[in-house]
């Protein structure tokens, strides 16, 4: 494997370590709300992503010939990273990696929020399809996008009663007005 495959997943993985570390949320949030998602998702991932590489080392089906496909889903990676990044700017004191209403929290309906009320699941779902198109094998890519987005339809379920909860008729119109995961789809 080239070092640019290594150094991209590395970034990759530290920038979301990172964000685990430092943004959960404080004892001043609303506590349990989370359901234990978080842990769920890193499960799932780590389980996706190991099936996926084992997949793509023992059978191959390429998506397209050629290695340029790979070098599309690293760039589709960064995008992802820095989508999701600036989704969490956008959010602000307000991001938290589980699921919490922090004290004086307000819903977030401008920025990205305007297009998208997930934008930060978006970014993360568009940087695990950058990695299955890097490891340019159709199982492995199928494979890994079914079960994030699996695993992102389980939490978003989770917040959005959260944020029902807490913001009644407000998200409720904000709900039916802008797409949760998947620009101009769903």
């Amino acid at each position: 494997m080239d070092i640019i495959f290594i150094i991209t997943y590395a970034i990759w993985l530290i920038s979301e370590v990172t964000l685990n570390r430092m943004l959960h949320s404080k004892i001043t949030d609303r506590q349990h709300a989370d359901k234990n998602s978080l842990n769920i998702i890193w499960i799932v991932i780590v389980l996706a992503v190991s099936i996926a590489v084992t997949v793509s080392m023992m059978y191959y089906l390429p998506i397209v010939s050629g290695p340029v496909i790979r070098y599309i889903g690293l760039a589709v990676i960064f995008g992802g990273i820095l989508l999701r990044l600036a989704s969490i700017i956008t959010l602000g004191r307000f991001f938290t990696v589980d699921v919490t209403i922090r004290e004086g929290h307000q819903l977030k309906k401008d920025g990205l929020y305007a297009f998208l009320r997930h934008p930060s699941y978006f970014a993360s779902l568009l940087s695990f399809i950058g990695f299955g198109l890097s490891l340019n094998n159709w199982i492995s890519l199928v494979l890994v996008v079914a079960a994030i987005v699996t695993v992102f339809i389980l939490r978003i379920k989770v917040e959005e009663k959260v944020l029902t909860e807490q913001f009644g008729e407000e998200y409720i119109n904000y709900r039916n007005r802008v797409k949760g995961l998947i620009p101009f789809i769903w």
